[in-house]
């Protein structure tokens, strides 16, 4: 038998959670075709996989890749770390459907300038991803604030009934197009006026289509369990899953509080399908927000529009400089973004140990300086957290970047190693696996990523592209069911 690729002896970590075996892996087109021993079978590719880890390309559940997959369609921070797909449109934040002539919108300008918001439907913007054929395929949510920019003039009030009705239509236009559901940022300014009962009428229409709800919550310190709550009700209300956006008990204040948001999101997926996103740090990163700016905190500043010679110092330092206070600094830098080093050790790797816990990166590809978590995250779960730290099994981190996210939101026959599943892979040396950005040199690939197959082509293979680039926007058509898989179906399975 000849096939178009053949992996020979590697040791399968399959995205179940299943313990490891060895085998040859066949590909033919797209899809994976033959599992087992291999030996009398030929192909035109033949990788050594004798000594390595092969695992299904792991998927970014949590990225502002929108404008870069077309932009910058090499997508190298997320290929060189073995991710084959990116989830886009979080936080409430999405490149479509919107289209912008004038100022972005602050969190909207983490995506991009006013003419990379061109896509006023979502089809528009599934075909111009499919045109710029990315190296890795793309999912999407659609964005509350950015519904908000094509229907309001004003974000710092509620919407009118009419502005809902609006939003709720761009949004089931978008869903029938093959979104993948609805994402909030009610702690953003933009959307935090919004109330409850303006987030219930939309998720109604994601919870019809058979769609998932992500949130950015409305509070991720000290108002962290009502902000829980809130994300609660609101998904019952429509009746879709819910996965809660980089869960984190952020401010000094609140450190420690891990065990009891853990316990609340246990109780509420008893009864809902509930599930969160982390990534490996302790420090997040997004725009300058006055309402994050405290002294009990490291506040380093990444960009500045204003003051562009402020870049890349702390703003306890720039304040001293000016002899005004941290919030006088921040409001003359703005816009600009920042690194808050404002979570614990302990309680993001509590969370990120916790078995309804996916992998997201968070970076922030537009930003010149950016978090480490953009192009170190996945290697940092394996190799620090799980190899290391033996914080949780190797088979569970990579559940956790595969198999429980294909799951989630709804990719059928990705995140797993099977046959007839899409051949997305990643090859690894576990040994000599690094994530060797960090937050004075973040712009680095790591190490131990031998091979990268989106869709059947090798995308990246031993610290390089090919050139190669598969990638494919990913429409949703499986319906989400809001209720918990029942205990005798593996929930890993999409």
């Amino acid at each position: 038998m000849t096939y178009d690729t053949l992996i020979r002896g590697a040791t399968v970590i399959d995205g179940t959670g299943a313990a490891p075996f060895c085998a040859d892996v066949a590909i033919r087109g797209e899809r994976i075709v033959a599992m087992g021993d291999l030996a009398d079978s030929d192909a035109e590719t033949l990788i050594d996989g004798d000594g390595l880890c092969l695992a299904p390309g792991f998927i970014d559940v949590h990225t502002h890749d929108d404008t870069n997959v077309i932009r910058t369609p090499e997508m190298l921070p997320k290929l060189s770390q073995g991710v084959t797909t990116v989830i886009v449109g979080n936080c409430g934040i999405s490149a479509s459907p919107v289209a912008l002539s004038g100022d972005v919108p602050d969190p909207m300008n983490l995506l991009g300038r006013a003419e990379d918001f061109r896509y006023p439907t979502f089809e528009a913007y599934a075909t111009a991803v499919d045109a710029a054929r990315p190296a890795v395929n793309v999912a999407a949510l659609v964005g509350h604030t950015s519904l908000r920019s094509q229907a309001m003039g004003d974000f710092a009030r509620p919407a009118s009934h009419a502005e809902i009705m609006k939003m709720r239509e761009a949004l089931r236009e978008s869903l029938d197009a093959g979104a993948l559901g609805l994402s909030t940022g009610l702690a953003y300014r933009n959307a935090f006026h919004a109330p409850d009962t303006e987030i219930h009428s939309l998720v109604v229409e994601v919870g019809d289509a058979g769609g998932v709800y992500t949130t950015h919550l409305r509070d991720e310190f000290a108002g962290l369990h009502e902000a829980m709550e809130e994300a609660f009700a609101t998904a019952r209300h429509g009746r879709a899953p819910l996965v809660i956006s980089h869960l984190k008990c952020a401010g000094a204040g609140n450190w420690g509080g891990a065990p009891q948001a853990l316990s609340k999101l246990e109780t509420a997926a008893r009864d809902h399908r509930v599930h969160c996103d982390c990534y490996p740090y302790t420090a997040g990163s997004s725009t300058l927000d006055l309402g994050q700016v405290t002294d009990e905190v490291a506040i380093f500043i990444t960009w500045s529009d204003s003051h562009p010679d402020m870049a890349q110092r702390e703003l306890r330092d720039i304040a001293e400089e000016w002899e005004v206070t941290l919030l006088e600094a921040a409001r003359r830098l703005q816009p600009a973004g920042a690194v808050y080093h404002n979570m614990s050790e302990d309680d993001m790797r509590r969370i990120l140990a916790h078995p309804l816990a996916m992998i997201g990166s968070d970076g922030l590809p537009n930003d010149p300086h950016p978090h480490p978590r953009l192009w170190g995250a996945f290697p940092r779960v394996l190799a620090h957290y799980s190899r290391d730290l033996q914080l949780v099994p190797l088979t569970e981190a990579v559940r956790k970047m595969t198999g429980l996210s294909a799951a989630q939101f709804g990719l059928e026959d990705r995140g797993v190693v099977r046959e007839g599943a899409y051949a997305d892979l990643t090859l690894f040396d576990l040994a000599r696996l690094a994530d060797i950005a960090d937050y004075t040199h973040p712009i680095a690939a790591a190490q131990g990523i031998v091979m990268v197959m989106v869709n059947g082509v090798v995308g990246y293979r031993e610290g390089a592209p090919t050139g190669q680039r598969a990638g494919q926007l990913l429409r949703r058509y499986q319906r989400l069911s809001p209720l918990p898989i029942p205990p005798q179906t593996k929930e890993t399975t999409p």
